[in-house]
């Protein structure tokens, strides 16, 4: 399975964009909320103060206010998104630019593009598949991992306190939800991509609590 197929494969994403473009406003509301988080932080990379941020961020759901009709691949929204925000906060850093002749326009973009926009949005979207996978786990095993995933983690036998549980069942505990985190469908997807092209399986949350 490639990257690349993976995030325009993604069934709720297109569910999501047919269902906004026949007038769904509560698909539209989901769109928001699960792509705002990759336009503020494409804001932030670019540096833009919080003002010039929510301009940006403004000015991109009303253009694809404009544009969801002409959509034909609604898989590909993540990275329409993605581009119209880098060419918005471009625009905005353009204009800033005329009062800042101290800083240049290269200075202030020079880190805004690490990765290519497919690495960057297989990022993002594996991020969302694991927040989904972890709201389906069992109260006891998020409880448990939330634990483990503190930095740096507290001692089993803190653990075994505050869980009410023997010391010696933790790490078998956590086993078990790990293996129940790596089988729910909204992650598994991504695991079988990152073994395939890394050689080893899973996010980085997933290799910290390994």
């Amino acid at each position: 399975m490639s990257r690349r197929s993976v995030m325009r494969d993604d069934p709720e994403v297109i569910a999501l964009v047919t269902a906004a473009r026949d007038g769904d406003a509560g698909a539209w509301n989901a769109l928001v909320e699960r792509y705002a988080p990759l336009v503020w932080s494409t804001c932030r990379a670019y540096r833009l103060e919080a003002a010039d941020a929510e301009d940006v961020g403004q000015t991109v759901w009303l253009s694809l206010i404009e544009h969801l009709p002409k959509i034909r691949t609604p898989a590909a929204l993540p990275g329409w998104i993605l581009t119209s925000t880098r060419r918005e906060a471009l625009r905005v850093l353009r204009i800033g630019q005329r009062t800042r002749p101290d800083d240049t326009l290269g200075e202030l973009t020079a880190d805004a593009d690490p990765r290519d926009v497919d690495e960057e949005l297989l990022a993002y979207e594996r991020e969302i598949a694991l927040r989904a996978a972890f709201t389906e786990l069992p109260t006891r095993c998020q409880h448990l991992l939330s634990l483990l995933m503190q930095d740096p983690p507290p001692p089993y036998s803190v653990i075994s306190s505050r869980m009410g549980m023997p010391r010696g069942s933790v790490g078998p505990i956590r086993a078990r939800c790990l293996d129940r985190l790596r089988h729910c469908p909204a992650l598994a997807a991504f695991i079988e991509e990152g073994s395939d092209s890394t050689g080893g399986g899973g996010t980085r949350e997933q290799r910290n609590l390994a």
